[in-house]
């Protein structure tokens, strides 16, 4: 999954993807493979080439997280690009194409509507597994669907066009 965060104020890129309780990361180009549990809520155990991090956390004011690790606290904002899309595209679809884009690699495993169907603003328009968790994906704004750029069984991969409204 990528994303955005915002640490102590600076913004980061973000890619992570889960197996189980291993994770692999990515920030800013730094690489990191690291088995994770969670013991209690807000409470996760990492283990990093050997050595053992405890982080608490815990949402912070004026939303995102306060992580605490190894006695330092940081604050830390994300931002999924799936709603940073969303948001924008309200404003920038009202009147033009609004693209649907897979925010991950993975599999269609459901198409909802057809070439021509009208749809409203928030209707599932198409169903992606990734990371074996299903995420359907949703018109942002009420229009007729121009295109259907991928079907039932596709695999893709992250930023591709799935649908087009109009």
């Amino acid at each position: 999954m990528k994303l955005k965060a915002e640490v102590n104020g600076e913004t980061v890129d973000v890619e992570v993807r889960r197996e189980g309780s291993k994770v692999w990361a990515s920030v800013d180009g730094l690489e990191y493979e690291l088995d994770v549990t969670e013991p209690e809520d807000g409470v996760y155990s990492m283990i990093d080439h050997g050595r053992v991090h405890e982080a608490s956390v815990q949402p912070a004011a004026g939303g995102g997280y306060a992580v605490t690790m190894d006695g330092a606290v940081t604050d830390i904002k994300i931002f999924d690009p799936r709603k940073l899309r969303g948001a924008g595209a309200d404003a920038a679809a009202a009147d033009g194409l609004a693209e649907i884009k897979t925010a991950m690699p993975g599999k269609v495993v459901r198409v909802l509507v057809n070439e021509g169907d009208a749809v409203e603003k928030g209707e599932g328009v198409v169903v992606v597994e990734a990371m074996k968790m299903q995420n359907e994906l949703k018109s942002p704004k009420a229009g007729t669907v121009k295109s259907i750029n991928a079907g039932e069984g596709s695999i893709v991969a992250a930023g591709d066009v799935l649908a087009v409204i109009d």
